[in-house]
């Protein structure tokens, strides 16, 4: 990530917004993790980062202390597009 990248609006795919539900997390969250993160390139030219945040709650039946949040997302020249997120509790 470079200076220019933080200043780049952030936009989720349809796909990525609808799987913000179903995963557990926000928009928030994904933006927050884009932002505050280390970058590392992942296939099809796509990167990735991951954020940990304290969840010390209930998901699927089970109770969980961290909530990682791992976005799918390309950087083109006018902004960041998130194509995907998944979400990872431990």
């Amino acid at each position: 990530m470079n200076d220019s990248s933080m200043n780049k609006p952030i936009r989720l795919s349809e796909h990525a917004k609808m799987q913000l539900w179903r995963r557990g997390t926000t928009e928030e969250e994904i933006v927050e993790s884009i932002r505050t993160s280390k970058w590392f390139p992942v296939e099809l030219d796509r990167t990735q980062c991951k954020k940990d945040y304290e969840f010390n709650s209930i998901w699927n039946n089970k109770h969980y202390e961290t909530k990682q949040v791992n976005p799918i997302f390309v950087e083109e020249t006018t902004e960041i597009v998130v194509i995907t997120v998944y979400v990872f509790y431990f």
